[in-house]
């Protein structure tokens, strides 16, 4: 048995769908809700009001995310089964054409013309359409659009998320909550950043720092509308 085959590779690119979903559901979940939490803090409400609207974020945002992940994926699904469609009929119709356009493909990466036939001839008689899908279109079993896992691991992580910031409410006073909640939540994201960023292959800290700072501005410009709609109140 030859080495490929007793130690194949693992490449991050294949957690690139639900990595996707998972830190932006996650990185929602404790941005909106502690800039809510925050907001309605900073606007002297009481500690069990802030806990209802903390709530009833969470929720919401968990819904929010799945339907809308759910509709965006779903649409990528339908552009690449339409593709695949206009594909298939086109092998049917016109097969010869597309075996020189599947050629042509591997000799503008630089394969000799006459290998480039072979090729595209190989790989046409054991899976045409598999061949025009991953060199012709750029659809592989690893970057298919999966929407129902997209929508699931999105509303599962932005739950997660908020409930962290949600947390800080029934552990702190109510005196230093927006301190609090402010401070953990952006320890959070930060955490956040650098498990994303180490589960795909990126840079730690530039993805801490990036996530952390949009996560601070959220949070103070939610700050100063609550404090502000809260001294007009």
């Amino acid at each position: 048995m030859s080495r490929l085959h007793t130690h194949p590779e693992s490449h991050l690119v294949s957690r690139i769908g639900w990595l996707r979903a998972a830190v932006l559901g996650a990185n929602d979940g404790i941005v909106s809700t502690a800039s809510l939490i925050v907001g309605v803090a900073a606007a002297s409400a009481a500690t069990s009001e802030i806990l209802v609207a903390g709530v009833a974020g969470l929720v919401a945002g968990a819904m929010s995310m799945a339907a809308g992940e759910y509709v965006s994926v779903s649409s990528q699904s339908d552009t690449e089964q339409a593709d695949l469609a206009r594909e298939r009929a086109e092998l049917e119709t016109q097969p010869e054409f597309e075996r020189a356009e599947l050629a042509q493909i591997y000799i503008d990466r630089g394969v000799a013309a006459d290998l480039a036939v072979q090729v595209a001839d190989q790989l046409m008689v054991k899976d045409a359409l598999g061949a025009h899908a991953r060199d012709e279109l750029g659809i592989s079993e690893v970057t298919a659009a999966r929407p129902v896992q997209a929508a699931l691991i999105s509303a599962a992580t932005f739950a997660v998320g908020a409930a962290m910031p949600l947390t800080m409410v029934l552990l702190m006073p109510r005196g230093a909550l927006v301190l609090w909640v402010s401070i953990a939540s952006l320890l959070f994201l930060a955490l956040l950043g650098a498990i994303g960023a180490r589960a795909g292959g990126a840079n730690v800290r530039k993805a801490t720092l990036r996530v952390t700072v949009w996560g601070a501005l959220a949070m103070a410009l939610t700050a100063g509308i609550g404090a502000l709609f809260g001294t007009v109140g």
